[in-house]
């Protein structure tokens, strides 16, 4: 039990610091900043998203999204993962490693 609870707490401490260093490069991409950091956000609540789904989060115009999720893949934030121009899924993907370590199976 100590060991799964020390595990947690490490895990937690790498995502709070991947969150802090992701959002201080996204703090240097000048105007496109500010969307950017929201569409962050909702993307660390939920690593895999759609663009209307984070539009309905932040409460920005898809345009908005739409250039801050740019943003996000040129910075290697997030991966767009359908190969679509339209109803495109994006997966916040160092996100889900670091949550999924550990848990492969042998």
């Amino acid at each position: 039990m100590k060991q799964v609870a020390e595990g947690a707490v490490v895990t937690a401490e790498r995502l709070a610091e991947m969150f802090r260093t992701d959002r201080s490069r996204i703090e240097g991409a000048g105007r496109r900043a500010s969307s950017a950091l929201r569409v962050h956000d909702a993307l660390k609540a939920r690593p895999i998203q759609s663009m209307s789904s984070v539009c309905d989060t932040t409460g920005l115009s898809f345009p908005a999204v739409s250039s801050a999720m740019d943003l996000l893949v040129d910075l290697e934030i997030a991966r767009e993962l359908t190969g679509k121009r339209r109803n495109r899924l994006f997966v916040y993907d160092r996100y889900l490693t670091i949550l999924n370590e550990g848990t492969e199976r042998a």
